[in-house]
């Protein structure tokens, strides 16, 4: 057994901010290429449906390496039928962890499916589920965001000891994602393991809403929206004036953003 295997290292930590240890901003340089790509004007689909794939293969590769559980294991390699030391022993995800995954439609059907896919190839089938929730954003005459509608949800049961992933691409005002967790936390049975959310983009707005309300979620994030950020503001360190920091515009759309990205995967403008 080779030793340096038996203790794998953790994926980067993302960029330096001041949101707390719960969130976990992934800049890098090949999904933030991506996803500029997905944000620009000109992109339609079937591009920004392949798009979004792409960025959720790549996340959920990043946050399958920092929350699921490792184990021992020791797998022959196809060479052990001519070489006795074709075996490779060391750490691995464990493939008998439950994993749930939730898609709030309509934007997060897409990922939703992409991650619940992917881990097919980690995890064995019986404990992965899929779950699916209906809900869009209630508005008042100004547009601003008043609450949550929920139209209908197919949940498959407890969560005891499970990781409930959130594939949700862009994270707003946190509205959505506050009202879906609180249904997650009132299922009966034992508690989750662990709740993740996956998104794209988020914004101060929604970090600050979605972490004083439910201080136990880990956050994911390719990229960090603050555009309407004053340029003092945006000279400073991510969350160091988070009162601050501002990404949503007046009817709460993200700046820089992508313009609906539930809308780009559906060509559905209604």
């Amino acid at each position: 057994m080779d030793p340096q295997y038996s203790r794998l290292p953790a994926p980067g930590l993302g960029i330096a901010h001041a949101y707390g240890p719960q969130v976990h901003i992934l800049s890098q340089p090949y999904p933030m290429s991506l996803l500029a790509r997905l944000c620009a004007p000109e992109t339609t689909q079937p591009m920004v449906g392949r798009l979004v794939c792409h960025l959720y293969d790549w996340l959920l590769a990043e946050v399958a390496g920092r929350v699921l559980a490792r184990r021992q294991v020791s797998v022959p390699t196809r060479m052990r039928a001519s070489e006795p030391r074709g075996v490779y022993q060391g750490e691995a995800i464990d493939r008998r962890q439950p994993v749930v995954v939730v898609d709030v439609a309509r934007a997060g059907m897409v990922p939703g499916q992409q991650v619940y896919d992917g881990l097919h190839d980690l995890l064995d089938p019986d404990v992965i589920r899929q779950d699916h929730v209906m809900a869009s954003r209630r508005t008042d005459e100004h547009g601003q965001v008043v609450g949550l509608d929920v139209h209908g949800a197919k949940i498959g049961g407890p969560v005891t000891d499970a990781v409930v992933l959130f594939p949700d691409p862009m994270a707003a005002t946190g509205t959505s994602l506050d009202a879906v967790l609180q249904t997650y936390k009132s299922l009966p049975g034992g508690a989750a393991r662990r709740f993740v959310a996956m998104h794209l983009i988020v914004t101060p707005e929604y970090l600050r809403r979605i972490t004083r309300a439910h201080p136990e979620l880990e956050i994911y994030a390719v990229r960090l929206d603050r555009g309407l950020s004053s340029a003092e503001v945006l000279a400073t360190p991510p969350g160091t004036r988070w009162e601050e920091e501002v990404g949503l515009n007046a009817v709460q759309y993200i700046v820089p953003g992508a313009g609906g990205v539930g809308e780009l995967l559906n060509n559905s403008w209604v």
